[in-house]
């Protein structure tokens, strides 16, 4: 198969002007019939991979795929884009089965998915239809050494003896080595071809927080993302339902999910989560392997994951469009026993307690996150990713030594009988029931800690855990013991260097504020109900029409011919044929309102401007054309951006001008003006800041 040829089919079914890294090399090498086993990170473009060839190839594609959800998803995107495709399973009537399996008979499809289970379904049609390639998809799930195994997976080995001659294609986003050798074997693969991508998600920022407090951390996040849809994971089903609750009384539209639902409630909550119905879905892992949603733009754990692979599969499923996404991670030293217990109870123990080790190291790091991550995978990279929290934020290190030496003297002193929360008590010189019951007031170096905080404690504990001084005894509840290193600091003058305690911002206005400076008014908002509007009709999920990613290209391009539509990533014939001139009408009416609006903003403007000139002063207009200050400050600020002749140095000194140009290099130029505004801790005013920012930025002075 031509290079051009693929490209043309790519374009023509799939909107896309070229492929993502391996997608080429993995087409090729199952069009050439091969065995193949592909790890991609999510969002990687695994589906093009086996969807592109069903296409060339003569016969029929089955696909293997673990959830109903996931089918539909991908066989509605398929018919988006004009190719025949069905799903067979479960949840349909025998009826329904029947007339799929008969259109697979009379070649009227070309893409077949069922789950694992439901294979039975085809057995008798299998000799009446010609399998040209068959996929299975979130193939780790063979494995018993992966992270999310299903006893179903374990019977399709016998693929390969009852089709000899049809390439079988593998397809994972998570695999270490051990997983990737079991997988093959499982499935009986033939000299397999094996294509490992690039797992490095640059559009995924990461950052680990501490888990005090993090139901108001989780609340603050979300408020200040209004429009964006986003996934919070936790570790028990108790946790989904609080969280969904608590989020509910405070007007954020959440929904929990897990496993112990009913299936009529789960099926409501993850349709109205797709069709951007539900804001937010307070899930456990049972959510997410079967959503196919592009536009996911945030994913939160609540608990520390048990291992890398399912912690790397759940952020992937934010930005699936490759736009920015955030991903946070909470992590809990509760959490960590928890997990412990779980991991010593189930199946391969020692591998899981391995397993779980890494994702605590992967969390407590102090070096770029991303890195630990693709390393994880066998890829190194030598630079930093500047689009983590360590990156961005390097910790400050501090000669630790007495801090340390007190901590562990309290340990001494407690016999070493405690768990953390109890130490730090004592630390602190606290007068509750688990200090007086023991009689722990009358030891000799109880409250020596206390000019330090709780939380500040807590995450020394934590760090003197973690660089090996004092260890968790899991066995004994959860008592902490010193370690041989303890006795360097104690009694050898080994010094200590601890990290210095990061506070977390809680009230980032300026980013709700960007937030809501961004999508008011843009067209990307304007196609985004339009989108709403069609997919709502067509009783499809939004993304399914066009992407976010997609809408965005619309907005920057604004294409107005057919042409030009269809170079738009994401146009492929069928849209172009199907939404094309509605889009494209879209834009214009946009255009227009924009410019009926500008001309009347030219308009108030210039009221504003001729009443300056008559010599009133701002407060005199203000009450004249019966608007705030703060607006003909700005109508001002506009007027003078745009050359008219106005003195704003009557409203700011020179100093003042300075310190604001002092502190848009020290902030780094934010969008917004309340971080200038907290920078002078509030003695200069939002008037006089965005005065000043006007001026600095019409005359373009540097210090």
């Amino acid at each position: 198969m031509t290079r051009e040829i693929l490209h043309a089919k790519l374009k023509e079914n799939f909107g896309f002007e070229k492929f993502r890294p391996n997608q080429e090399q993995i087409i090729n090498c199952v069009l050439s019939g091969k065995d193949t086993l592909a790890i991609m990170p999510t969002g990687g473009g695994k589906s093009i991979c086996f969807q592109l060839p069903a296409l060339i190839f003569p016969g029929i594609t089955i696909v293997i795929s673990p959830l109903i959800a996931l089918m539909k998803d991908q066989v509605d995107s398929l018919k988006a884009n004009g190719i025949a495709a069905c799903f067979i399973n479960s949840s349909q009537s025998s009826e329904e089965q029947e007339l799929h399996i008969q259109n697979l008979k009379d070649n009227k499809v070309k893409l077949v998915y069922v789950a694992p289970e439901s294979l039975s379904f085809l057995e008798n049609a299998f000799s009446q239809i010609t399998v040209s390639l068959i996929a299975i998809d979130e193939a780790h799930c063979i494995s018993s050494w992966g992270h999310d195994f299903r006893p179903a997976y374990t019977n399709l080995g016998y693929l390969k003896n009852r089709f000899p001659s049809t390439p079988i294609l593998g397809l994972t986003a998570t695999a270490d080595k051990a997983t990737r050798v079991d997988i093959c074997e499982q499935l009986n693969l033939k000299n397999p071809e094996i294509f490992i991508s690039s797992f490095d998600r640059k559009n995924l920022s990461l950052e680990v927080r501490p888990a005090l407090d993090r139901v108001k951390q989780i609340i603050d996040f979300i408020k200040n993302k209004p429009n964006e849809s986003g996934i919070v994971y936790c570790l028990s089903r108790k946790t989904t339902e609080e969280l969904a609750e608590k989020l509910q009384k405070i007007g954020i539209n959440a929904k929990a999910y897990h496993a112990g639902l009913d299936n009529k409630i789960r099926s409501k909550t993850q349709d109205e989560f797709i069709n951007d119905d539900c804001q937010v879905v307070c899930a456990t892992i049972a959510f997410g392997m079967g959503i196919d949603k592009s536009n996911v733009r945030w994913v939160i754990h609540y608990n520390l994951p048990k291992n890398i692979e399912g912690y790397y599969q759940e952020i992937g499923r934010a930005g699936r469009d490759g736009l920015p996404s955030e991903t946070v991670l909470f992590e809990s030293y509760g959490d960590v026993i928890q997990l412990q217990k779980f991991a010593s109870e189930g199946l391969n123990a020692e591998v899981q307690l391995s397993k779980l080790e890494r994702m605590k190291q992967y969390a407590d790091a102090l070096s770029c996150r991303r890195k630990i991550l693709l390393s994880y995978f066998g890829e190194l990279v030598s630079d930093n990713c500047g689009n983590c929290d360590i990156c961005k934020n390097p910790p400050a290190f501090f000669d630790g030594t007495i801090i340390a030496q007190k901590a562990l003297s309290a340990i001494i002193r407690l016999q070493e009988s405690e768990a953390l929360p109890v130490i730090v008590d004592f630390l602190r010189g606290s007068k509750n029931a688990s200090i007086y019951d023991k009689g722990y007031q009358n030891l000799k170096t109880y409250g020596v800690g206390a000019d330090v905080s709780w939380y500040d404690w807590n995450q020394y504990l934590i760090q003197l855990i973690n660089l090996g001084f004092c260890e968790i005894a899991f066995h004994q509840q959860n008592k902490i013991k010193l370690t041989s290193f303890a006795k360097k600091v104690l009694f050898d003058g080994e010094k200590v260097k601890l990290t210095t305690v990061l506070k977390i911002d809680k009230n980032k206005s300026e980013v709700k504020e960007r937030a809501t400076k961004t999508t008011t008014n843009s067209l990307f908002e304007f196609l985004r109900k339009l989108r709403s509007e069609i997919a709502k009709e067509e009783g499809v999920p939004a993304y399914v029409i066009f992407n976010d990613a997609t809408l965005k290209q619309l907005e920057t391009q604004r294409p107005m011919s057919d042409e030009e539509f269809l170079s738009i990533d994401g146009v492929g014939k069928a849209k172009l044929e199907k939404y094309g001139d509605v889009f494209i009408k879209a834009i214009i009416e946009f255009q227009k309102i924009k410019k009926e609006r500008s001309k009347k903003e030219g308009s108030t403007y210039k009221e504003t401007l001729e009443l300056f000139k008559n010599g009133l002063s701002v407060e005199e207009i203000a009450i004249k054309r019966k608007l705030g200050v703060p607006t003909i400050i700005s109508h001002l600020a506009k007027l003078y951006s745009d050359g008219h002749p106005i003195d704003l140095s009557i409203y700011i000194s020179n100093e003042e001008i300075s310190k604001i140009a002092k502190a848009k290099i020290k902030l780094e130029n934010p969008n917004a003006l309340k971080p200038y505004f907290d920078f002078f801790e509030e003695t200069i005013s939002y008037d006089k800041i965005r005065i000043g920012l006007t001026i600095l930025e019409k005359e373009n002075l540097v210090l």
